[in-house]
């Protein structure tokens, strides 16, 4: 299973590409997204970066064919407009990723970081250098790819345990924030 990570934000975007094989993990790619210092688009363009961002995932799930995919979901920031602005480009994103039809899980920040490193509380050079280590990269990722990458391997832990209580006691799979058609489950 091939799983997709996202990380959004509004000046950049990170993405991870991992692939599931039992319980074997195995980097594909990852990298950022930015929408600061592209041609034609001012700092001050929200549409413009939005449709950056939509284009920019668009085109990942187009190059990598994911399976599934994992977004941060965003609860709130000290600056109000912050958190606006940050949750229309993971709009954006997760538009992008519903338009393919992939299925889309969410967790927060909370709970990859103690899914990658045990402790929700870890700075971003943890979930970095855990990272690393767990799909033994040569170099550490950047922050967002980072982060994105722990989203995917988060939902590669998390979706394969899922699946299995589903197989195991034959009840239809249902996942808080699962998207599907539109609706949350």
């Amino acid at each position: 299973m091939r799983i997709l990570g996202i990380d959004p934000g509004l000046q950049t975007t990170g993405f991870g590409v991992i692939e599931r094989d039992g319980h074997q993990l195995r980097y594909v790619a990852s990298g950022t997204i930015r929408t600061t210092r592209t041609e034609g688009v001012a700092l001050g363009d929200l549409p413009g970066r939005l449709k950056i961002l939509f284009e920019g995932v668009s085109e990942v799930v187009a190059r990598y064919q994911p399976d599934t995919a994992a977004i941060e979901i965003v609860f709130f920031n000290v600056n109000p407009q912050s958190t606006l602005l940050l949750g229309q480009a993971r709009g954006a994103a997760l538009t992008a990723l519903v338009t393919r039809d992939l299925p889309v899980a969410e967790y927060t920040a909370l709970q990859m970081k103690k899914a990658i490193t045990g402790h929700g509380r870890a700075a971003k050079g943890q979930i970095q250098e855990m990272v690393k280590r767990m799909l033994q990269l040569p170099g550490l990722p950047g922050t967002d790819a980072a982060d994105a990458l722990g989203l995917a391997i988060t939902h590669a832990h998390a979706g394969a345990m899922l699946d299995k209580l589903a197989q195991d006691s034959g009840l239809q799979r249902r996942q808080h924030a699962m998207l599907k058609a539109g609706r949350a489950y």
